[in-house]
């Protein structure tokens, strides 16, 4: 399938598009301190989020984290221990889920395999009862909004896997939900097309000025498709953010961890004093510069955070630089685009993990295994963490 030119620009809307900043907004969707237990076992613990209209948003973490538990007492299929949910201001207790004003599109996609890919479309609307004429015409308008207007007659195995998603993903705005929520809807797809769908939903979300709820465990598709993305752990809300502030300003550890690939730096404070911290790391062998406004007190346990790509190598000492390393590359692992080096940092155990961008067919003198290199880094580069 190939990758379809947006009708418009995002950029200019998704770049605007803010109300959490503003005190004045009134959030679509509110968890207020829920709490979903099963007997003894608490699935969501005490979370709270605003969910606003039209927004993107994503909820995301490992298997067992209570996303999906989140998400489906949203739609109606469990009930919250304690807690409340809101949508557009009315409280949703005791609303049964075909009375929300939710749609959920399923993992499994849930296609009937007997019917073809209209009737899959308009089981919902039958089930309502809409008029066949005002029916046919939902349906015939779905299919040009999923361009699958040719294979309306097909049953769901003569499609191939992206387009059966799209049968689902039509199947569930067929009723124009307020909320649409999507359940690891690409995870049965492959790399590639999993890449161009996630763009082709967020220029479908625009087109329809939806609200979109995603749960993934894939870090790569929340910063996608995203405007906000709420990190949990363990049934708890660790961070909510924008994709940039996740990614560059990690609450903790866990989030710098569990989004991308970090490298941390243990440490201790030696001195903190006009936004300069300086710490001793004895498991690299080093004493660091950051930049940090945060007030550390000298002894304060903390760890510097450094994403891959933001960390230098050459195999040459650098002229200048604050913060210096040296060892030998162990490992190398050629990605087309990046290629990745895993440094063991001389008169220590420490491996450490730098990212360069391949922008240049060929080098004079190509890194390679067991090569004696150099690293540097700006004290701006990282994030200093405590928890």
């Amino acid at each position: 399938m190939a990758l379809k030119p947006a009708q418009k620009a995002l950029g200019p809307i998704r770049r605007s598009f803010a109300p959490w900043l503003d005190p004045a907004a009134v959030p679509l969707i509110r968890f207020e301190n829920v709490v979903k237990r099963f007997g003894e076992f608490t699935a969501v613990d005490d979370v709270s989020i605003d969910i606003h209209q039209r927004e993107f948003f994503a909820l995301l973490g490992p298997s067992g984290c209570g996303k999906t538990t989140l998400m489906r007492m949203l739609a109606g299929f469990e009930a919250p221990t304690s807690g409340r949910i809101t949508l557009a201001g009315k409280d949703l207790a005791g609303v049964p889920p075909y009375r929300r004003p939710v749609n959920m599109m399923f993992q499994s996609y849930a296609l009937f395999p007997h019917m073809t890919v209209a009737q899959n479309i308009a089981f919902g609307l039958k089930q309502d009862g809409m008029p066949k004429p005002e029916m046919e015409a939902r349906v015939a308008e779905m299919l040009r909004l999923v361009k699958l207007e040719p294979f309306a007659g097909r049953k769901p195995h003569q499609l191939s896997g992206g387009q059966r998603q799209r049968v689902a993903l039509a199947r569930s705005l067929a009723k124009k939900p307020k909320v649409l929520l999507l359940d690891e809807p690409l995870g049965a797809l492959d790399k590639k097309l999993r890449e161009e769908t996630q763009f082709e939903l967020m220029d479908l979300q625009q087109d329809l000025g939806l609200t979109f709820l995603i749960v993934t465990h894939d870090q790569e598709e929340a910063m996608t498709v995203a405007d906000r993305i709420a990190v949990m752990n363990h049934g708890k809300l660790v961070q909510v953010a924008t994709p940039g502030e996740i990614y560059e300003q990690p609450n903790c550890r866990y989030v710098a961890d569990f989004i991308g690939d970090i490298n941390l730096f243990e440490g201790v404070v030696v001195s903190a004093q006009g936004g300069v911290v300086r710490l001793k790391s004895a498991e690299a062998g080093a004493e660091f510069t950051a930049a940090s406004e945060a007030e550390l007190p000298a002894g304060a346990e903390v760890a510097l955070a450094i994403r891959p790509e933001k960390m230098r190598v050459s195999l040459e000492p650098p002229p200048e630089a604050t913060n210096r390393l040296a060892g030998e590359v162990w490992d190398i692992a050629y990605l087309g685009d990046w290629t990745i080096l895993l440094i063991k940092l001389d008169g220590t155990e420490k491996i450490v993990r730098v990212s360069r961008a391949n922008v240049t067919r060929s080098e004079a003198r190509p890194i390679g295994w067991d090569d004696k290199v150099f690293l540097w880094f700006a004290p701006d580069a990282g994030v200093l963490l405590r928890s």
